[in-house]
C-alpha cells in the first residue's frame, strides 16, 4: 500500500547497519540477486530481440514481455534492495509502488498468455484468423498502461478515496489469481488430452512446448507470490506480519524471485531461445559455445526431420 505523502530524507540511509552477521549476508544477497536477475532475464530480452524467427511468434512476444520487466526488477532491486526503503504505509523513501507495481504487470501478461495459449490449441482457426501480432503487442502494452495507471491514480487520489481503490483492486487481485488458477488447470488437461489426438509433426511439439512452459511459468510465479498476497490481506485486516524495510521482506523477496525464475524456466524449457541466446549473446563472448550451438542447432534440425517422418 502507498498513501503516504510523508516528507523524505535527504539522504537514504542503506537497508542494513552491519551492526550483525547476518546484515552482510542479507546485503550480499541483495546485491548477487539483483546482478543475477539482470543477467539472466536481460539475456533473454536480447535473445528474443536479435532473432526475427522468435520476434514472429506470438508466445516469444509475451516472453518478451514479462522478461523486459523482469530485467527492470532487477534493477529496481539495487534500490529496493541496497537501500532504506519501505513501500507500506507509512512510506519511507518510498517509490509510490511504482516499483513494486513491476510483478503486477509479469501477473496481467501470464493470464492474458494463458488464453492466448489455449485459443491456439483448442481452437487454431479462430486463433490463426483473429489473434494477429499486433493483437498480442497490444495486449501487452495494456498489461504496462493498467498497471501504472492504477499506481498513479492511488498516488493522486484522497486517502479516503485511494483506500477504496486499494480494496477494489485487492479483489480484482483475487478474481486474477483464480482465472490464473482455472487457466493452469484447464491448460494441464488440454495438454494432457487434446494434444494426444493431434497427428505428429513440428506444430504439435511447438504447442506442446508452449504449454508445458506456461504451465510451469504460472505455478511457479503463484507459489512465489501467494505468500506476499496472503501477508497483504492479512497486513490490511491487522494480522499481517511487518517488517524493517523491503530488504528484509521475506513475501517480497519471494515475489522478486520469480523475476529470475521465469526466465530460468524459459531457457530450460524453449531449446529455441537457448539456441538463439548462445548464437546471438554467448556465442560472440565464447567461441566454444558458438561451436556447441551450431552443433546443438544441427541435432535439433536432425531431430525435426524425424518427427515428420
Amino acid at each position: 500500500m502507498l498513501f503516504s505523502n510523508t516528507s523524505e530524507p535527504e539522504g537514504v540511509s542503506l537497508s542494513v547497519d552491519f551492526h550483525h552477521p547476518q546484515d552482510y549476508f542479507v546485503f550480499i544477497f541483495q546485491i548477487l540477486f539483483a546482478t543475477s536477475t539482470v543477467l539472466v532475464a536481460g539475456s533473454v530480452v536480447i535473445s528474443i530481440l536479435a532473432t526475427r524467427a522468435l520476434r514472429l511468434q506470438n508466445r516469444f512476444i509475451f516472453m518478451l514481455n514479462t522478461s523486459v520487466c523482469d530485467t527492470l526488477v532487477g534493477l529496481s532491486v539495487f534500490y529496493l534492495g541496497l537501500f532504506d526503503v519501505h513501500e507500506g504505509y507509512p512510506s519511507r523513501n518510498g517509490t509510490h509502488n511504482y516499483l513494486p507495481s513491476l510483478l503486477g504487470v509479469n501477473m496481467l501478461t501470464f493470464m492474458f498468455a494463458q488464453f492466448d495459449r489455449y485459443f491456439a490449441v483448442c481452437h487454431p482457426f479462430i486463433y490463426t484468423r483473429f489473434i494477429t501480432r499486433r493483437f498480442i503487442i497490444c495486449v501487452n502494452i495494456y498489461s504496462w498502461i493498467h498497471v501504472f495507471s492504477q499506481a498513479t491514480i492511488l498516488y493522486l487520489l484522497p486517502l479516503s478515496k485511494a483506500v477504496q481503490l486499494f480494496v477494489i483492486s485487492i479483489i480484482s487481485l483475487q478474481i486474477i489469481v483464480l482465472t490464473k488458477v482455472s487457466m493452469t488447470i484447464k491448460l494441464y488437461f488440454v495438454a494432457k488430452f487434446q494434444l494426444e489426438r493431434d497427428p505428429p509433426g513440428p506444430e504439435k511439439e511447438s504447442n506442446k512446448e508452449s504449454l508445458r512452459l506456461i504451465i510451469f511459468v504460472v505455478i511457479s510465479f503463484l507459489a512465489l507470490w501467494s505468500p506476499s498476497i496472503i501477508n497483504i490481506i492479512l497486513r490490511w485486516l491487522g494480522r499481517g506480519m511487518t517488517f524493517r524495510n523491503e530488504a528484509t521482506n521475506l513475501f517480497a523477496i519471494m515475489a522478486r524471485l520469480s523475476a529470475i525464475v521465469t526466465p530460468a524456466v524459459y531457457l530450460w524449457g524453449s531449446p529455441a531461445l537457448r539456441q538463439s541466446m548462445v548464437q546471438v549473446l554467448w556465442g560472440r563472448l565464447c567461441s566454444k559455445c558458438r561451436h556447441r550451438g551450431k552443433n546443438r542447432a544441427a541435432r535439433v534440425n536432425i531431430n525435426r526431420i524425424n518427427v515428420q517422418r
